[in-house]
């Protein structure tokens, strides 16, 4: 009874290591820009309400927000976001701010049960918050990921805040280098690579 009591046991493990690497591959692929297979169906809960960019490089192209609890459907991803599909849009939302939900495969029923103790837990891999925390301490870090902005931020502070500008404008005088980056809906001034002014694009 001991024996067959550890050999099930071993093949369940086995069959749970074989859908968590399914799992694991299927994100990378993703990640790489791999398109999904036909069978596999990757969806995402959010965790607290979130902004969908309709591009990820520009963090003031909010479609919608999407609402705390809602189901995503996951069709792309990098180290810090999602693309996503939500009620027939398009875009991309904060890995922070989502759990994969669930991987649908073509498994047999005790691989499906042994997937899902992977359920409703985040993708192993360091968070875009960890990343910023490491870089500017957890304060700045907080403020940063919210998509704010103050005076006395450095050029790569508002590239992790908003993304990278649609233009540039720069001009250098002796020692001094003012910058005029602009977004769709505001532009940004920058001395030395330090921000001091900004407001509404014209």
């Amino acid at each position: 009874m001991k024996k067959l009591t550890i050999s099930i046991f071993m093949m369940l493990l086995a069959f749970y290591v074989n859908a968590r690497d399914y799992h694991v591959n299927t994100l990378q692929g993703l990640e790489s820009g791999q398109s999904q297979n036909q069978d596999t169906k990757l969806t995402a809960i959010v965790n607290k309400a979130t902004r969908l960019f309709g591009s990820k490089d520009d963090l003031t192209s909010v479609i919608l927000i999407v609402p705390a609890g809602d189901t995503v459907d996951v069709i792309g991803s990098d180290s810090t976001y999602f693309h996503i599909i939500y009620q027939e849009s398009e875009g991309y939302i904060f890995k922070l701010h989502a759990t994969v939900k669930n991987l649908t495969i073509d498994v047999a029923p005790a691989i499906q049960q042994q997937a899902n103790v992977q359920e409703g837990q985040p993708v192993q891999q360091i968070s875009r918050f960890s990343y910023l925390e490491n870089k500017y301490g957890t304060s700045m870090a907080a403020r940063i990921i919210s998509g704010k902005i103050w005076k006395g931020m450095t050029t790569d502070m508002v590239q992790d805040s908003w993304g990278s500008p649609k233009r540039i404008n720069r001009v250098i005088n002796g020692n001094v280098v003012k910058e005029d980056w602009f977004y769709n809906n505001s532009w940004l001034y920058f001395e030395n690579d330090y921000l001091t002014e900004w407001g509404p694009a014209k």
